[in-house]
């Protein structure tokens, strides 16, 4: 479960119920729901000059660290996710981090190799029970600035380094993936593993994004899973999915998922989310895929559609992006920012009361009695 943008719902005022309505950590129910894994992203420096965060979670190491504890004490264990930049990154952009800007490859992989040491030792002295790191965020047309392949890869391979080094240091077990996206590529994305095998890249897993209402039908993306793991070696899994409850909007600012991108078969309810979670999580158990996380499941509205939540998104981060994060990202934050648009796709309602469909995990595990 990517749970990352928690911390700064909080700070909003948002509040979370268990069954029984009483307010509870949801980091909690999710453990008590049969999750066994957080997923974390962490941006180099999500703030501006005038240290005003650009919104998305702000997520910055000590927020990583403050919800690594929670998971941990929970009894989940934490997937870091390295962005190697100060916001998004994905296909649409992967900008360097402020610091690194100007810096030649090699530069840029020393800083990387710095940062991920760092992070990665203060993720461990704090106690937070990392088991996987991702390097880089759906890195499949670049990372960190850097578009070329051979670039992208040594930057990669000081990622990687740094987290063996760090790993060996403190006697820890950590698996090293790598994340793409744009899974109906087949083709292209079986290039890219191959391109890191035969680079000899040190990597343990590959992590593809896969979006049932975007991403087409589950047997590609669990043919891909599969060759990844045939034909390369690597343990494979879904690093994000998610579908919807409804296709209501929550806070006034739109939904990514609507009535119209709806897959056949799977209502927007909550037994349609439960449904589409279990079919997803067949088809990669078939292929011997490891396992699935799901994106942003306690992204709520921070207030109701009608009101104007603006002023709270703007002050605590917790729409998708702020209007201070402009200049860093001129053409799409500085057009689009906002509030949540996952919000229907949560396994809260609006006001923060669990759904029935976050049972769906029990029951894969422990069966329905």
């Amino acid at each position: 479960m990517d749970a990352s943008s928690l911390l700064v719902e909080e700070k909003s005022g948002v509040k979370y119920y268990d069954f029984d309505g009483n307010e509870q950590d949801p980091l909690k129910i999710f453990a008590d729901s049969g999750i066994n894994y957080i997923r974390l992203r962490v941006w180099n420096d999500p703030y501006d000059e005038n240290g005003n965060g650009y919104g998305g979670g702000n997520n910055d190491l000590p927020t990583a660290i403050e919800l690594g504890k929670r998971a941990t004490e929970y009894g989940m264990r934490v997937m870091i996710d390295f962005h190697y930049s100060d916001f998004w990154a994905d296909p649409k952009r992967q900008h360097a981090p402020k610091a690194w800007e100007g810096m030649s490859v090699e530069e840029k992989s020393s800083a990387l190799y710095d940062f991920t040491k760092d992070s990665l030792t203060k993720l461990f002295d704090a106690g937070v029970d990392v088991g996987m790191i991702q390097i880089g965020n759906e890195i499949n047309y670049g990372m960190s600035g850097e578009t070329r392949l051979e670039n992208v890869i040594e930057l990669l391979k000081s990622g990687s380094k740094a987290i063996r080094e760090v790993s060996e240091d403190y006697g820890k077990d950590i698996d090293i993936v790598v994340h793409y996206t744009r899974i109906t590529a087949k083709a292209d994305v079986l290039t890219l593993v191959e391109k890191l095998v035969n680079a000899e890249l040190d990597f343990d897993m590959i992590g593809m994004s896969y979006y049932p209402f975007w991403d087409g039908g589950m047997d590609n993306m669990s043919r891909v899973l599969e060759l990844i793991q045939e034909r390369y070696g690597k343990k494979a899994f879904l690093a994000e999915t998610s579908y919807c409850y409804t296709t209501e909007d929550g806070d006034g600012s739109g939904n990514s998922l609507t009535e119209k991108d709806l897959v056949d078969g799977y209502p927007a309810s909550p037994e349609g989310q439960a449904t589409i979670l279990h079919d997803i999580c067949q088809y990669v158990n078939n292929v011997g895929g490891i396992g699935m996380f799901y994106w942003e499941g306690a992204w709520i509205p921070v207030g109701p559609a009608s009101a104007d939540n603006s002023a709270i998104w703007e002050q605590y981060g917790s729409g998708w992006a702020s209007s201070y994060a402009s200049d860093y990202d001129p053409e799409d934050a500085a057009v689009y920012y906002g509030g949540c648009s996952w919000d229907n796709q949560a396994f809260f309602d609006f006001e923060g009361h669990p759904l029935e469909s976050i049972n769906v995990f029990n029951y894969m595990r422990n069966g329905v009695e």
